[in-house]
């Protein structure tokens, strides 16, 4: 695979030159390989949000540089535009985006706006709704008489309808009950797998990011605290806890069970992988 995303140096300052000046981001630099999916996390006010509106331009650089498919980001701020054309960032309740009279024209808009044929643009809205679970006949009703959990989906549809090659998202299943969580979440996966597009999700459930990352970014304070395949990363779930992160409840489990003293790995993070090594633990007995 080949590198999609990298960032270096990156720092950004909030109110720069004012007596209230906050740096959100210090020194951040990581690469994201073309397909990976990769979660974020950490605590409240470490640099989430911020560092994820720099992929699309929404935020600049107060130093440091982005490259996408080995493009400076900023290198002619003319162009950012079709950036925002390459990346698709999905808000925290991106619902609340929704406008349009139909779901169809909601969907239709990103694509509309790139300047496709209606052909294209009636194959992309069918396509990213069938993806999202919305029925042909939702298509035609007002955005406004769906559930919340509909909404979220067309909001999301209308992101993938632009078949970006970055898709970002900030906590996508926010507010959703258990269910909706991994109807949304699961979809999403979906579309990552069949369209190879390189993912990023943000996420404060520690549980959603094991379950659906290939590796996992950690922030702290602004900065990079820990970058690596999620196995190793939850593995370090004493140094997680101590930077005010949970980690997902099998792998409390399995740290108890150190603490008892079995000899058994800590690398735990998924409840199948957790089967599995219970299994070869009794093997081994």
């Amino acid at each position: 695979m080949s590198e999609f995303v990298r960032v270096e140096h990156l720092s950004y300052i909030y109110g720069q030159g004012m007596p209230d000046e906050t740096i959100a981001l210090d020194d951040v630099s990581f690469s994201i390989e073309e397909g990976q999916f990769v979660g974020i996390m950490g605590a409240t006010g470490c640099g989430k949000s911020t560092l994820i509106t720099h992929f699309n331009g929404l935020n600049r650089p107060t130093k440091g540089h982005i490259y996408i498919g080995g493009e400076d980001l900023w290198a002619d701020p003319g162009d950012i535009r079709r950036f925002r054309f390459l990346v698709g960032l999905v808000f925290q309740y991106p619902e609340y985006q929704l406008f349009e009279e139909t779901v169809y024209k909601d969907i239709a808009y990103g694509p509309r706006n790139m300047g496709l044929s209606e052909a294209e643009i009636d194959q992309r809205v069918r396509r990213a709704a069938e993806f999202c679970g919305l029925s042909e006949a939702s298509l035609q009703k007002s955005p406004f008489e769906l559930s919340g959990g509909q909404k979220r989906r067309v909001a999301i549809a209308g992101v993938l309808a632009m078949e970006p090659k970055l898709l970002v998202l900030d906590e996508p299943a926010a507010g959703l009950d258990p269910e909706g969580r991994d109807t949304i979440l699961g979809q999403i996966k979906a579309w990552h797998k069949e369209t190879g597009s390189t993912t990023i999700l943000v996420s404060h459930s520690m549980e959603d990011i094991a379950k659906y990352a290939d590796r996992v970014l950690v922030l702290n304070s602004g900065k990079v605290a820990m970058y690596d395949e999620t196995a190793k990363v939850f593995a370090r779930a004493p140094e997680l806890l101590e930077l005010g992160l949970s980690v997902p409840e099998v792998t409390k489990v399995f740290l108890q069970l150190r603490q008892w003293g079995l000899d058994i790995p800590v690398d735990v993070y998924t409840v199948p992988y957790a089967v599995k090594t219970i299994l070869a633990a009794k093997e081994g007995m």
